[in-house]
């Protein structure tokens, strides 16, 4: 028997459910997985049945109850430390840049949504669009040139909880294909490579055609 259960969305669609899921296989967590696919228009009842927020990712694990992706994240650290950086420095820079992922790139998620299914080269490249990548860029180039010396993630050699908050980011960039540095480019491959995420997009493939939302497929 399992130790709980982890509620997600459509892995072709759900940003935040990849982040609370990559969490959770990167900590070794023993939980079923219960995929609910979204209903439009409106909210999706069964997932409000089982979310407080009646949002996903949610986990039940041993008693506890998580919601929001960072707080994922953050349990999951407690289970598996090196979901963030030792060094305190680093894990400040780490938690910080986590943060603002959660917190912010609205104008990113609206023009540029996750799909993993489709090509969308060259749309939804709106200004605010643009000024979001361009800080995105900024922030992994700078985290890289400060912590990232020592292998492909944005710490080196780990894929850390900070990867985990930017893997539905690099999504979005290997959908819509806005033009990247060589660099962030380089940082996108090393990610989408991780078997985790390699792992999502197979099972992503493997959702019925049913399962699609059209406002999703069909970019204005």
């Amino acid at each position: 028997m399992s130790d709980g259960t982890l509620y997600i969305g459509n892995r072709r669609y759900s940003s935040w459910s990849l982040r609370g899921w990559l969490a959770v296989r990167r900590a070794g967590l023993d939980v079923e997985e219960v995929v609910i696919p979204f209903t439009r228009p409106g909210p999706t009842p069964a997932i409000a049945a089982v979310s407080p927020t009646g949002l996903v990712p949610c986990l039940d694990h041993l008693g506890a109850k998580v919601w929001e992706s960072l707080a994922l994240c953050d349990y999951c650290a407690e289970i598996d430390p090196t979901l963030w950086p030792s060094d305190r420095i680093a894990r400040a820079h780490a938690r910080s840049i986590a943060a603002e992922m959660h917190a912010g790139f609205r104008e990113l998620r609206m023009a540029m949504w996750m799909n993993l299914g489709r090509d969308f080269s060259g749309m939804g490249r709106t200004l605010g669009a643009l000024e979001d990548i361009a800080r995105i860029e900024s922030l992994w180039a700078e985290t890289r040139q400060r912590f990232g010396q020592d292998g492909p993630y944005l710490f080196g050699a780990t894929f850390t909880a900070a990867d985990v908050m930017y893997a539905p980011v690099v999504a979005r960039f290997l959908t819509w294909k806005p033009t990247l540095t060589p660099t962030s480019q380089i940082y996108c491959d090393a990610v989408r490579a991780h078997p985790l995420v390699a792992a999502w997009y197979a099972l992503a493939r493997e959702e019925p055609d049913d399962w699609l939302v059209a406002s999703y497929e069909n970019p204005a």
